[in-house]
């Protein structure tokens, strides 16, 4: 058996369903990132266990959650809220544990949208890291999200998992990326200066998460980024055959990528402000006020800012 977390914030419409989906298992750990809804009571009525924890990051969410939250199983699965499990992925799951070769599984979600399973423009199969031995796996923080580091080989499962992307409406999910693209910004500045694009992974990448993340290294360089991406999505990726629900997808996926050009630009802006600031206090030299003057002014600053 192996034991499954559920993380949440503000997720009442959602919460009962993930856990009715994860029943299969005996030790359901819900970490709520104490949310003001009633998130909280509602998976206390399914009588599953509650653990609150300050949100930090993603990655510092999750490497707390395994740190420092016991668990009756040396293996776990990571839940979020508008995700489910299946009866199918939860037999691969047993098997999966069974084999000692291995520390953790990734897992691809099946992205459902506008009531619709986005088959094409959503990269299917799109793997996350699910299942895994808790000792041998902790997260660093990537953009909005999280990146795994595992101790040891990582395989594949066959079975998806659906994921209802936008089952609180879309203000909610407006609202959600409007505060993603805000650290994808200082990633996107932080790739630019520090990182690099890993070509051999682009092109013979050994898996679908390789070259994903290669893809998203090139993807940050390239100009009309919003374009681009909606372009990429719509037709080599063959958005126009999820219908509607496709368009709709394609064309938010290309608002997010300018949202997040956007606050690029913001952020360079405001640094460029700073870094002027100071040149200028540095550079100007008052001729009317003693040097004794300007001793005592620089104690009294420091008194301030200890």
């Amino acid at each position: 058996m192996f034991s499954i977390y559920i993380l949440t914030y503000n997720e009442e419409l959602d919460i009962a369903a993930c856990i009715n989906s994860a029943r299969l298992s005996d030790e359901i750990i819900v970490v709520d990132s104490y949310s003001s809804d009633r998130t909280v009571e509602i998976a206390r009525s399914h009588q599953v266990q509650v653990v609150q924890h300050h949100f930090e990051s993603h990655g510092r969410q999750r490497t707390w959650m395994l740190r420092e939250i016991p668990t009756k199983y040396q293996w776990v699965y990571i839940l979020e809220a508008d995700e489910r499990m299946t009866p199918a992925l939860f037999a691969e799951c047993l098997q999966a544990i069974q084999c000692s070769e291995y520390v953790g599984y990734y897992v691809a979600e099946r992205v459902i949208f506008m009531n619709r399973w986005i088959r094409y423009c959503t990269q299917y199969p799109r793997y996350q890291l699910r299942l895994f031995r808790k000792d041998k796996v902790w997260f660093t923080d990537y953009g909005h999200t999280e990146r795994e580091v595992c101790d040891g080989s990582t395989s594949f499962l066959q079975e998806n998992y659906p994921h209802y992307t936008c089952s609180k409406g879309f203000s909610r999910w407006i609202d959600k990326h409007n505060r993603y693209s805000t650290n994808e910004a200082a990633e996107t500045l932080l790739q630019l200066h520090t990182g690099k694009i890993n070509w051999r992974n682009l092109f013979f990448g050994r898996s679908e998460v390789e070259r994903r993340r290669a893809l998203k290294d090139l993807s940050l360089r390239l100009p009309w980024r919003p374009i681009v991406r909606f372009l990429y999505m719509y037709f080599i990726l063959g958005g126009f055959l999820d219908g509607r629900a496709g368009f709709t997808w394609c064309t938010l996926q290309g608002f997010y990528e300018y949202l997040i050009l956007l606050k690029v630009w913001e952020l360079r802006h405001q640094q460029l402000s700073s870094v002027k600031a100071v040149s200028d206090v540095t550079s100007s030299k008052p001729s009317s006020i003693s040097s004794t003057t300007v001793k005592v002014t620089k104690g009294s600053r420091e008194d301030e800012n200890p």
